[in-house]
């Protein structure tokens, strides 16, 4: 099978497309032809070990120290299953599916296998492959830190900064599924996205700085990491939650004590990805009341020009790779 290999990190010139052996499930998996992926954050940070300060020595013991251990980057897709390990029967040979590998990545890459119970779920009708396999990443991130760690109630004020990217789309779309007034930062070209993702207020970053309604924000999603909390101190409510999607090493270890004399709590880390969120937006997708943002979409043979695209901090939701045109 085709893959995308990284052999070492650095540039976008540093991933090669090569064969390499079609993997085998085993008992327990299921192999999935892969139709389309996605290039997000998380695929360039990985490529040029380009991390927030402090991480990049953990980043490096975790995944490879001078070169990836796992060369193939990518931790969403969508496809058909191929073929079934024993005792499978959750799934049939030419189920439409959507995974999701996570820190095993492996996506950007013809064939993957994934098992049967772990986060692949059944692909809803109105999404074509490359909406599919651009749902996960950034929706995942922002269900785990407003429904659970957050805790975004009805009626909460939330603001979203960084609210183009594919966290932030699904920041905003989530704000608004779960009843808070929400208020995206973001440039003045992407203020009608925005808006129609369900922002009831746009602030342009370009035309000034970010200001509080009466009361304040009771949480801010930060979702590109120029939110620190002296900055963002007095735009919370009291009882607000900062989330820190992108902090420093030693922004995560004090988090926990950070705010607690103004009444406030800053949350920061990893997300949990969990098959019950993977239903969760995936069912909203399948109603209509979540969309799939696309900045563009790249044949895989492009695969570098994905990741210029996204290192260049523009794009807007996430950026699709599809393995054949005429199956996407």
């Amino acid at each position: 099978m085709k893959a995308a290999v990284l052999a070492r990190y650095g540039g976008p010139e540093n991933l090669q497309i090569t064969e390499v052996p079609t993997p085998i499930p085993a008992p327990g998996e299921v192999l999935v032809q892969l139709h389309a992926t996605s290039v997000n954050s998380a695929d360039v940070r990985i490529r040029a070990v380009n991390v927030p300060a402090g991480m990049g020595v953990p980043m490096r013991l975790a995944l490879g120290w001078s070169r990836p251990r796992q060369p193939i980057l990518g931790v969403e897709g969508a496809g058909l299953v191929a073929a079934l390990g024993a005792g499978v029967n959750r799934f049939a040979e030419g189920d439409a599916v959507i995974v999701f590998s996570g820190v095993r990545m492996g996506c950007h890459a013809e064939f993957i296998v994934i098992k049967a119970i772990g986060k692949i779920i059944a692909k809803p009708a109105n999404l074509t492959m490359p909406e599919a396999a651009c749902i996960m990443f950034g929706g995942l991130t922002a269900l785990d830190f407003l429904r659970r760690k957050a805790k975004l109630a009805a009626g909460e004020r939330l603001l979203v900064n960084g609210a183009s990217g594919a966290v932030g789309c699904a920041g905003v779309q989530i704000g608004r599924i779960l009843g808070a007034r929400v208020t995206a930062v973001t440039s003045t070209g992407n203020a009608e996205l925005v808006s129609g993702l369900g922002a009831t207020e746009v602030i342009d970053y370009t035309k000034g700085p970010i200001t509080a309604p009466p009361g304040g924000y009771d949480v801010i999603l930060d979702c590109v990491g120029t939110l620190s909390y002296p900055k963002a101190r007095h735009l919370l409510a009291r009882g607000g939650r900062l989330i820190r999607v992108l902090a420093t090493f030693s922004e995560m270890l004090s988090a926990p004590l950070t705010g607690r004399r103004a009444d406030h709590r800053v949350i920061a880390g990893t997300s949990a990805e969990s098959p019950e969120d993977m239903a969760t937006l995936v069912d909203w997708a399948a109603i209509g009341q979540y969309r799939v943002v696309i900045d563009s979409t790249m044949p895989f043979e492009m695969i570098a020009d994905a990741h210029r695209r996204v290192d260049t901090g523009h794009k807007r939701g996430s950026v699709a790779v599809v393995f054949d045109q005429t199956r996407a």
